[in-house]
């Protein structure tokens, strides 16, 4: 699913670094799942979680049951949707507010194809043409995925997990405006999942002392819908402590 900061793009790079040593019965684990487009190239035991509510409401419907979203969502329904909450079901929620959304932004806005006008129709059906294809190719590769709504702190890992974490970016646009991530908490959560025992790998632009870029490219960032800038996508890794 479209999906800001989407590793879309960069996940034939990265994976075959994450899998590289994974064992057939190992859990592959990602905390902040998102728009699940590094997950549905992973096969085997596989958990999803994700903070927001909606979006899981979603997947989850996805992935365990026969549920498509609506096929063709114009903006008048998109508007209502954003407005009338709670007249929608969850799972509804999750894919008009990200996936018909502009920088694919929690209700951010429709999204408008660049070359059309506002209120076009024909530009509204190619829209939801685009996402509710993806949605269904991504709808076979999520079955039997274990997804999960809740805080990466209280998420429970089976032993010896390989864990991809793609947090909030620092100094990047929020998905909502109410999103608020603490940087510090969160490394050192990734710490003790090392001690732990877990393999962890996590994308961003920089990393405390003693994580390893493992992984780097330079690419256009899409964690700033206004920005068309470049970064140096990074991946890290920590050794584990003996």
């Amino acid at each position: 699913m479209n999906y800001m900061g989407s590793k879309n793009r960069i996940a034939k790079y990265i994976l075959p670094i994450i899998l590289d040593e994974r064992n057939d019965r190992q859990w592959y684990v990602e905390p902040f799942c998102g728009g699940c487009n590094t997950l549905d190239n992973v096969n085997g035991n596989r958990i999803g979680n994700d903070v927001h509510t909606h979006l899981i409401s979603m997947y989850k419907a996805l992935s365990e049951t026969d549920w498509l979203p609506p096929s063709f969502i114009h903006e008048d329904y998109y508007n209502h949707a954003k407005n009338n909450q709670d007249k929608y079901d969850s799972r509804t929620l999750g894919y008009v507010g990200f996936a018909m959304s502009f920088g694919a932004k929690w209700f951010g806005g429709y999204r408008h194809d660049k070359k059309n006008q506002h209120g076009d129709i024909e530009n509204m059906r190619n829209q939801s043409r685009r996402a509710f294809t993806n949605i269904k190719k991504q709808k076979k590769l999520l079955k039997g995925v274990e997804f999960y709504n809740k805080s990466y702190l209280e998420l429970n890992l089976p032993e010896n997990s390989i864990v991809y974490c793609d947090p909030p970016y620092a100094g990047t646009t929020k998905y909502s405006n109410k999103d608020s991530f603490d940087q510090d908490e969160f490394w050192s959560w990734c710490d003790q999942m090392v001690k732990f025992g877990h393999k962890v790998y996590v994308s961003e632009y920089s990393a405390p002392t003693g994580w390893n870029v493992v992984w780097s490219k330079e690419v256009t960032t899409s964690l700033d819908v206004f920005s068309t800038k470049k970064d140096v996508e990074k991946l890290f890794t920590k050794n584990s402590i003996k």
